[in-house]
């Protein structure tokens, strides 16, 4: 297992519980996220992992467990608007770009939840607002600069005609527009060839070189094994291991997951 971290946690998470109805999704998930790492969260379809992200954005309200992050302030009970302002953000599995928008509003909007004046008058100019929209925009322009050539000279291209990996790509610059700590990444690398898929780890290295912390979720492997200094894996909502990629990979309750009973006891 990896040596225990013994600084304050960015994020803590103790005991979270997610019901649907008769469904429990999450099982008293443990999980601490510590500034400057990434981490990954890894498991088979449906055993719990993009819940677990909706319940710490506030999508789905958590049955029970607390969400302790930054200043161990307790978000377990936040709308997702105020989980955003404490300075959690995400990007999803689908993509949820506003496609008819500049490649360059897409970001501009993601800065509605920092901004004064609101994202309507800064889009359109109005008085008062010109000197906030020069900010925005330069300071999209540098969000945009983070992947190299691939999205600057889109800029003002609309959503829709970028390739499949440039709107992965926006969607993270959307994401960081909203100026987080705290970066959740839920399959970035899903539908990406491995040469896509190599590049965006370079992106996500150089996102946390600025200052980031990033917990991502990734069915891709080599990804994983790539960046993420420490992996959680998850099975029918419930954490059951974590530690070094290698650790994790060869864990028997993993290989059962993946795999079945039969392939665990053969390890």
């Amino acid at each position: 297992m990896a040596s225990p971290d013994r600084r304050a946690p960015l994020l803590e998470v103790r005991g979270l519980c997610k019901d649907f109805g008769g469904l429990r999704a999450l099982q008293a998930v443990d999980l601490d996220v510590h500034e400057g790492e990434i981490a990954g969260i890894i498991g088979p379809n449906g055993s719990g992992k993009t819940t677990f992200f909706n319940v710490l954005c506030g999508i789905h309200p958590a049955t029970s467990g607390q969400i302790r992050f930054g200043q161990h302030a307790d978000i377990t009970r936040l709308p997702p608007h105020r989980v955003t302002r404490s300075g959690i953000a995400r990007t999803f599995q689908n993509q949820r770009l506003f496609n008819q928008m500049t490649v360059l509003e897409n970001v501009l909007a993601g800065m509605v939840a920092r901004t004064r004046a609101g994202l309507l008058p800064i889009m359109l100019g109005m008085p008062g607002a010109r000197a906030e929209k020069a900010a925005a925009e330069q300071r999209a322009v540098e969000l945009l600069g983070l992947f190299g050539s691939r999205l600057t000279p889109r800029r003002d291209r609309r959503a829709y005609s970028l390739s499949y990996a440039n709107r992965r790509r926006l969607e993270i610059a959307r994401a960081l527009a909203t100026e987080p700590r705290l970066l959740l990444l839920d399959e970035p690398a899903a539908g990406m060839n491995p040469s896509e898929t190599r590049e965006l780890m370079g992106d996500i290295q150089r996102i946390r070189d600025a200052g980031l912390t990033i917990l991502l979720i990734e069915h891709d492997m080599r990804l994983v094994k790539g960046i993420c200094s420490r992996v959680v894996a998850f099975d029918h909502g419930v954490k059951i291991t974590e530690g070094s990629f290698a650790d994790v990979r060869n864990h028997p309750a993993v290989i059962e997951a993946y795999l079945g009973h039969r392939a665990a006891a053969a390890a």
